[in-house]
């Protein structure tokens, strides 16, 4: 069935589950649109690099912690009402993204491999998670929540992309963390 998880296993769940509750806290505010937040970089990050069993683990670790109140999703807010809230997509969709990741990047992936990857899982599968739990919450319809809640953010994204894209090429060389794991 599952392999156990080994000492390392544990540090890497670990290292990106920290590393997305710091970037929580790491924002860049634009003078022309909405502020960019690290964490959709974090979370492409651990889905680049990760196999799909430990990504989804990191992830769900992140979430969990952020549920019983530990202040590391956006703006160091905490809690079960921020999951469940207008933004709660976007969280859930962090989880399901990261794991698409891996999947799709495979066990030897390319720098397109990578790219396709994380803009499938870290754009496509966030953003629509996150939209269609927005539009529900809000009762606003999918066309003004895609103009308010993805539309402005698509940039940055796209950015995230390409750095997670090339950040994780770069450290899966040297690593040789996914060939060593099976799903």
């Amino acid at each position: 069935m599952f392999k156990k998880l080994t000492i390392r296993d544990l540090t890497m769940i670990s290292l990106f589950t920290a590393l997305i509750c710091v970037s929580s806290y790491i924002r860049i505010d634009l003078p022309y649109g909405p502020p960019l937040t690290a964490q959709t970089l974090a979370v492409m990050l651990a889905g680049s690099i990760l196999p799909p069993r430990h990504a989804a683990f990191s992830l769900l670790t992140y979430l969990l912690l952020g549920a019983v109140g530990a202040p590391i999703f956006a703006g160091g807010t905490a809690g079960l009402p921020i999951i469940l809230g207008k933004t709660g997509g976007y969280l859930i969709g962090f989880l399901v993204g990261a794991v698409v990741i891996s999947l799709i990047r495979g066990k030897k992936s390319s720098l397109i491999k990578l790219g396709i990857a994380n803009v499938i899982g870290g754009i496509i599968v966030i953003n629509l998670f996150g939209s269609i739990w927005f539009s529900y919450i809000t009762g606003m319809g999918m066309a003004k929540t895609f103009i308010l809640a993805v539309l402005p953010y698509i940039p940055g994204d796209l950015l995230k992309a390409a750095a997670a894209t090339i950040i994780a090429n770069r450290l899966n060389k040297y690593l040789s963390y996914n060939n060593s794991h099976k799903v």
